[in-house]
């Protein structure tokens, strides 16, 4: 059964402080038409500008997740995000009257319940669905965080947290049904370590922080001039410690409330994707750099995924390969193109089928043979070679040569059996015979290389054997 795309029945707002400004933020959740996607709208910036909540836009990830584009700046903006998605809500519109979310009890539990409160209704639209084909792994040795998304039917996730600490040390939290994230979730706390808390203080932070909209692990002793002041910074009365080392007696939740909210860190940030996932998202050691780093991973997959292309190779060719042969001066074992089969005055497709029998494979590589990008590129350049010549009157009297190659990604390898498609468009028009083409290379409509190419087409230099001139 297809799912529907959601919004909210009627805005609701909530207030709050800004964890790091300490400023009163007010946020209002607004309704959004199908396909809007979620959006950020500064209300108190001249023009109230517009920002999408996507990974391409992060900038930040020091205190909690930030995005910012042409000026438009907010942050924190990952327990909102985790309550969007949470409550199924696909299109939503947040104004905001500051660059910082409220951070209010340190979950997304207010959030949640905003929403909730708004009512979320159907649209008349399918949700979309990025969905794992494949294994998708990103890790931070650094960090020892790694992000793994399999192939599941479902939205799931799973976090393992482990600060190798007495107070805090191995923890996992899981969530299999995304329905069930405002009862199983929502409500879990962000936390930080003492020697954090002191460093935030002294860097004039977190001026809108509680004991009581953070769990606070003490990691160390604390002597009462200690506590004094930090019940002085949180206008306290008095501060303690558990024998458990959290500050002031603060109970959790959760037995593994911090893990649990590691876990909604990483729905939120994940929700910079754009789209809803169908997969099993493995978390170790998560934390807002590495969240959003496979956020970005993963978008640039559904990019990817919309740029299949629709080419039939089957069709009769524009140019077969005696045509290209009267083109191009390449021959056996450097022809790297089989046919032609569309071509215009700014686009070109070839097809290059790739077969054991190339020479390059005997050594490249004996045990596992690869196509070599360098060769796929070539094969990239051949094709470019009949757009630039096809409206030319006289091809044979004509050659390419490369000026330049820019941002080439190899995606994923070739190999014998493989149709290799080659597509290429003009970036820029035609001046003095150079040719800017975008290429991508296909194979079973998955992009597995692409290029910027840069060539020029000049006329061949001939000479007469009878009085030994050169002409060009």
């Amino acid at each position: 059964m297809v799912e529907k795309q959601c919004t909210i029945k009627q805005p609701v707002s909530l207030s709050g402080a800004g964890l790091h400004s300490g400023k009163d933020v007010t946020l209002t959740f607004r309704p959004a038409e199908a396909g809007h996607g979620i959006k950020f709208r500064r209300i108190d910036m001249d023009g109230q500008p517009v920002i999408d909540a996507i990974a391409d836009y992060v900038v930040d990830t020091s205190r909690g997740t930030t995005i910012q584009h042409q000026g438009v700046r907010v942050a924190t903006i990952e327990h909102t995000l985790a309550a969007v998605v949470g409550m199924g809500i696909d299109n939503i519109l947040i104004d905001v009257d500051s660059p910082e979310m409220p951070i209010m009890d340190g979950s997304a539990a207010a959030f949640a319940e905003a929403l909730s409160k708004a009512g979320i209704v159907e649209q008349d639209a399918d949700r979309e669905y990025f969905e794992a084909h494949t294994t998708l792994t990103y890790s931070d040795p650094h960090r020892k965080s790694e992000m793994i998304l399999v192939p599941e039917d479902n939205f799931r996730v799973s976090t393992m947290i482990d600060f190798e600490t007495r107070i805090l040390g191995t923890q996992y939290a899981s969530i299999d049904d995304i329905s069930n994230f405002r009862d199983e979730i929502a409500n879990c706390r962000t936390f930080v370590f003492l020697h954090e808390l002191e460093y935030l203080i002294s860097n004039n932070l977190i001026k809108g922080g509680d004991i009581n909209n953070a769990i606070v692990f003490i990691d160390r002793l604390l002597g009462d001039a200690e506590l004094d002041r930090l019940a002085k910074y949180f206008n306290k009365d008095k501060i303690e410690v558990l024998k458990e080392g959290i500050l002031n007696n603060l109970e959790l939740r959760h037995h593994n409330e911090p893990a649990r909210h590691k876990l909604l860190d990483v729905i939120g940030d994940l929700a910079l994707i754009g789209m809803r996932i169908k997969g099993h998202v493995i978390a170790t050691r998560p934390g807002h750099a590495v969240n959003t780093s496979f956020a970005k991973l993963v978008r640039d997959q559904v990019i990817l995924s919309k740029q299949k292309p629709t080419f039939d190779i089957f069709k009769t060719p524009v140019y077969d390969i005696n045509d290209i042969r009267r083109f191009l001066p390449h021959r056996p074992p450097f022809l790297l193109i089989d046919k032609i089969i569309e071509i215009s005055d700014n686009h070109v497709v070839g097809v290059k089928n790739v077969t054991m029998n190339e020479p390059h494979f005997t050594g490249h590589f004996p045990e596992e043979p690869v196509m070599p990008g360098v060769l796929q590129l070539e094969a990239m350049a051949q094709t470019g070679g009949i757009l630039a010549l096809h409206n030319v009157p006289d091809p044979e009297n004509y050659a390419t040569y490369f000026l330049k190659i820019d941002n080439v990604k190899f995606r994923h390898k070739v190999v014998p059996g493989d149709t290799l498609l080659l597509s290429l468009e003009l970036i820029s028009p035609v001046r003095r015979g150079i040719f800017h083409t975008k290429a991508n290379a296909f194979v079973n409509n998955v992009l597995v290389t692409e290029a910027e190419l840069v060539a020029q087409i000049t006329r061949k230099k001939t000479v007469n054997t009878d009085n030994n001139t050169v002409k060009s």
